[in-house]
Parts: structure tokens; C-alpha cells; sequence
């Protein structure tokens, strides 16, 4: 800061006279300066992200469900419920039952197990026990209260003791007829309680007046076949699969009769499911696959009706099947697993899993309380009585080295013989058993 002075100076020989003398200063002075300064200060703040975290993924893999229709309604109608309530996600796959057992082989020698539950049948299952490839699932089902599995299938399931299989969608074969083959029928026959010799004699009636056969069979190499036959020979009391033996001969005889007549379908031997003939009524009359039989059934009642297989001396024969869950040895996802065969198992699941693919037995005892009046059920019921009160057979393919060129020992005679409108010799019987026989194990 500078200050200005005026400084008088007095004189003494002179009149006094003012001088003004200018004289700058420097003094020293505390100003208070405000100045505005940003500081950075280091501060700790909560902040929430959201983090997406994968859920758990099961791998299911199933011979059960091939056909799409069946496939699309166990995705969307079962399985989307359980990964929407538990928010994982199910990898569903089908696969046949030899890829599915080579795939746990590969598996389970590497170490390296992706799948987590598989779905088998049960003509394979000794092998999946021989080898050790699934979890002994004794406890857990112990822990179930709410439902016991029909004894049926135990010596497929069970072992030693053991559960390692929980059955679901079991089948049996039934009659269906298209109802323009109602006229034909033979008299005093009783639908309920027919006979394979009726069952010929209506097919031949049916040939007769409508001038081409309208029977049903799958034609086509290595698919029903064997099934269809079998049950039939298991009405004689021959065993399965059982080409030559005496029994078998009576009921190579009915389907001798049909061929000899031209009772089956022209297009027979190009046929690889009888679905599609019956629901265009190219075919009027079938004996076939339960969960088949409902799916035609059910898309119309009033044009078709339907029966248990017919009968023979021993009783009703049929071919009877399931398939198992069983949780793969090594699964990263156990816990999970066992939460998702406790929903499939439910009583009320098991019979909307039947339903909704075309009429499986629920083998489940106490599914049976939760069936009702519709089309569907019937299916279902009319099975139940077959496999209950029917002379019935798994497939014991494990005990063959390839099970498909067991069938073929059989769609041959049907192409060669019975098709062809030939007599069925003891000879050409004798050559399918030893075509039979060679293929064992």
C-alpha cells in the first residue's frame, strides 16, 4: 500500500511558506483474500450393479417323447413349469437307447459326465445296471410318500434290492377299429372279449366287402412288427420273441388267414407307423402301440372305437413297455436332478404326462385317482386293464447283439409269406427262430 504525506517546512529567514513534499511509503498490511478452490476428497459410495448370474443347466436326455407332437408338449407343458419355478433350464435331447448308452459310456470312462438324467427302456436297462453308469435311488423314492410305482416293471427298474430306474409312460398294445368297419363285424363277437379268430374273420369280411383289405400293420422293416406278432403269439402261450415253436405256429396262423384273404392295406409294406393310415381311414382296423391308438382315438371318438387287444387260449397277449428316469453317475447337478424326477413323478404329473402324449399308463398307482370321463382316459383305462389282467412281455433286447435284426427275422416272414398270401410252413418258421437264435448274445 502507498501513503502520501504533506510535510510544512518553516524557514527562519523568510516569511513561512508551505511546501508540499510527496514521499511514497511501503507499509506492511493483513488483507483477507477469498478465494473459491476445488479439493478433491476421496470418498467410499455404495453403488448397486446388476449382475446377470447363468443359471444351472440339467441335461436330460430321453429315448421317451420322439415324436415331435409328444416332443412339444413335455417342453412346454412340463418341463417350462419346473424351469420357471426353480429358474434353471432344462436341456432336453432325445436320442435312441444305443446312442444313449454309447454316449455314457464315452462319458463315464473320461471322467468328463455332461448328462445328468437320461430316460431308457426298459429292454435296455440290464445294461445300464451291468455296466454301473446310474445312482441307486433307494432313499430318495423311500422319501416319497405320495406315491408307489406298480410292481410291473420291478425286475427292469429294481435290482438286488435297489431302485436305479423311476418308470413312466408304459404301454400295452389295443384294438382300434375305424367305425365303417362296424358293419363287418362278426357275429357274436363282443368287442371287449374278441378273438384273434374274430379279429381274422372280420379283417377277411371287411377284404370281402369292400373289395381291398384295410388291416394295419407297420410294413416297414424294423418297427412294429415283431410287437404286433408277439402279442399275439403270447395269446397261444408262446413266449417272445418266439418264431417256431407250436404256440407261435396258431398265431402265425390268424395273420395267414388275413394274407391269404387280402385283408391288410395294399400299401402295407411301405406303412412305418399306423397313425397315419388310420387317420386318413386308408385303414379301418389295427392292433397297435396304446399311446398310437389314443393319439387316432382322440382326435375324433365318434369315428373310431376302441378295445383291448384280442384274446387267445392263454388270455390277452401283448407286448408291454416302459421307460425309466435314473440320474447319471457323476451328475454336477444332483441335488437339482432329484427335484426334477420328485416333480415328473407326482401323481397328477405322470397323468398329464399321459394325456398329453396320446395315452401312456401312468405306472404310478396312485395317477389312476386323477383320471377322468374324456376320450384320452379311456385309452388309458383300457390299457390299464391289459396290462393288469393280460398276458404280457417286456423286450429283452439287451439280450441280443442288435435288436433291430431280431425284428427283421420277423418282417421277413411278413414280406415273404403272410403278405405274400403263402402257407406258413414248419420250415420257413423254423428258419426265422434260427435267424432268432443267431442273433443271440
Amino acid at each position: 500500500m502507498i501513503i502520501v504525506f504533506a510535510i510544512g517546512l518553516l524557514s527562519a529567514c523568510s516569511t513561512p511558506e508551505t511546501v508540499e513534499v510527496i514521499k511514497t511509503v511501503e507499509v506492511e498490511k493483513e488483507v483477507e483474500v477469498i478465494k473459491t478452490v476445488e479439493v478433491e476428497v476421496e470418498k467410499e459410495v455404495e453403488v448397486k450393479v446388476e449382475v446377470e448370474v447363468p443359471s444351472k443347466t440339467l441335461v436330460f436326455s430321453s429315448r421317451l417323447f420322439s415324436p415331435p407332437r409328444e416332443q412339444e408338449y413335455f417342453i412346454n407343458e412340463i418341463i417350462k413349469p419346473f424351469e420357471e419355478e426353480h429358474g434353471v433350464t432344462v436341456n432336453f435331447q432325445i436320442l435312441d437307447d444305443d446312442t444313449l448308452l454309447e454316449r455314457a459310456e464315452i462319458q463315464q470312462s473320461t471322467g468328463h459326465v455332461m448328462t445328468d438324467i437320461v430316460c431308457a427302456h426298459n429292454g435296455k436297462m440290464p445294461d445300464w445296471l451291468d455296466a454301473g453308469y446310474v445312482e441307486d435311488l433307494t432313499d430318495i423314492v423311500a422319501s416319497w410318500d405320495d406315491r408307489h410305482f406298480s410292481p410291473a416293471f420291478e425286475n427292469d427298474t429294481n435290482r438286488d434290492g435297489a431302485q436305479y430306474f423311476l418308470p413312466v409312460g408304459a404301454d400295452v398294445y389295443l384294438l382300434l377299429a375305424n367305425n365303417n368297419a362296424l358293419p363287418y363285424v362278426p357275429e357274436d363277437t363282443d368287442l371287449d372279449a374278441i378273438t384273434w379268430e374274430q379279429y381274422a374273420q372280420w379283417a377277411v369280411n371287411i377284404a370281402e366287402g369292400e373289395g381291398e383289405g384295410k388291416v394295419c400293420i407297420t410294413g416297414i422293416p424294423m418297427k412294429s412288427w415283431v410287437y404286433m406278432f408277439g402279442g399275439s403269439a403270447l395269446s397261444y402261450g408262446a413266449g417272445f420273441p418266439d418264431a417256431g415253436s407250436a404256440e407261435a405256429a396258431q398265431a402265425w396262423g390268424i395273420w395267414e388267414t388275413i394274407g391269404k384273404a387280402g385283408g391288410f392295406v395294399p400299401s402295407v409294406l411301405n406303412i412305418d407307423s399306423c397313425v397315419d393310415p388310420m387317420m386318413r381311414e386308408e385303414a379301418w382296423l389295427t392292433v397297435f402301440h396304446n399311446a398310437r391308438a389314443g393319439q387316432v382315438y382322440d382326435s375324433n371318438p365318434t369315428q373310431y372305437t376302441l378295445a383291448p387287444a384280442p384274446m387267445g387260449p392263454s388270455g390277452i397277449g401283448s407286448i408291454a413297455g416302459v421307460s425309466g428316469y435314473a440320474i447319471m453317475k457323476g451328475s454336477a447337478n444332483y441335488d437339482l436332478a432329484v427335484e426334477f424326477l420328485e416333480y415328473l413323478t407326482r401323481p397328477d404329473i405322470q397323468v398329464k404326462i399321459a394325456k398329453g402324449t396320446g395315452g401312456f399308463i401312468p405306472p404310478v398307482l396312485e395317477a389312476q385317482e386323477y383320471l377322468g370321463n374324456e376320450a384320452i382316459d379311456e385309452v388309458i383305462n383300457k390299457a390299464i386293464l391289459v396290462l393288469e389282467n393280460g398276458v404280457v412281455s417286456g423286450v429283452p433286447g439287451y439280450l441280443y447283439q442288435d435288436w433291430g435284426s431280431v425284428k427283421q427275422c420277423f418282417d421277413d416272414v411278413f414280406a415273404d409269406t403272410i403278405f405274400a398270401g403263402m402257407d406258413v410252413t414248419q420250415e420257413r418258421l423254423d428258419e426265422a427262430q434260427a435267424c432268432v437264435d443267431g442273433l443271440l448274445k
